[in-house]
């Protein structure tokens, strides 16, 4: 009977162990507060995707006006500004869907030989989007310093804040849905002066919010690679995510 006992123990116990590494394992992302790591990739995506008023459509937005500005350097002046509203819709018809307001503030900075050699960007924005595996409606600002505008510069350098705030709703889970805080810290995006294309840079993120089980909150960092993508790490989670459509893959 001892021995009887003891086995169904050592089972049990082995059982446990086997429970506890399976939700461990990179197949099962850490849940925090009914939010996976997954979920927190979603949300960073669609911060980050051109099919979602990302930041890359804000570094595209921010270098052509840099662009237009600084075009007729010898007639800039310390202190020039300009605004800009723009309506961005997704095309009929596209997989993935997103609809935008954005007003612009742009100022002419000057180096302290009163020469300018950089631009201020101040946005705010209103909207939603449908992405491949998350839908959100959401507003924010951003505030992007652009610098790179010599013209023997080959590439923009966008240093900045983004934020994002709003509901979401998960697609592959639909019992994961609630509201979000997104704070992007950009640090060396290049952008390159022939495409307005993002070639590099780095940045760190935080994720705060609430679920239907509680709050939640990741952390992470994005390193922007020259191939149309960036690398994104959330608690640890290694991903891989899409910069013109938000698609990611764990890797």
């Amino acid at each position: 009977m001892k021995r009887f006992r003891f086995s169904i123990l050592i089972m049990l116990l082995l059982g446990a162990a086997a429970c506890k590494k399976s939700v461990n394992t990179m197949s099962n992302p850490t849940v925090n507060g009914n939010v996976t790591t997954d979920d927190a990739a979603d949300m960073v995506a669609g911060s980050l995707s051109m099919n979602s008023n990302g930041i890359a459509n804000v570094a595209s937005d921010v270098t052509l006006n840099a662009t237009v500005m600084f075009g007729d350097r010898d007639h800039l002046k310390c202190g020039t500004t300009r605004s800009d509203t723009i309506s961005r819709q997704s095309s009929p018809g596209a997989p993935w869907t997103y609809s935008y307001k954005l007003t612009y503030n742009f100022m002419v900075d000057c180096n302290s030989s009163s020469v300018p050699d950089s631009l201020s960007s101040n946005l705010t924005y209103s909207g939603s989007f449908s992405g491949p595996n998350m839908s959100s409606t959401n507003s924010g600002s951003s505030i992007f310093g652009v610098g790179g505008l010599l013209p023997t510069d080959t590439a923009f350098v966008i240093n900045g804040e983004y934020k994002r705030a709003g509901s979401f709703s998960s697609k592959i889970d639909t019992a994961h849905n609630g509201s979000s805080n997104i704070d992007i810290v950009v640090s060396g995006l290049l952008v390159k002066k022939h495409t307005h294309m993002i070639e590099g840079g780095t940045a760190t993120f935080t994720i705060t919010g609430t679920g239907r089980k509680g709050s939640f909150s990741f952390t992470g960092t994005i390193v922007f690679n020259n191939d149309g993508t960036a690398t994104l790490t959330v608690n640890g989670t290694v991903y891989t995510i899409n910069l013109e459509t938000g698609d990611r893959h764990r890797r």
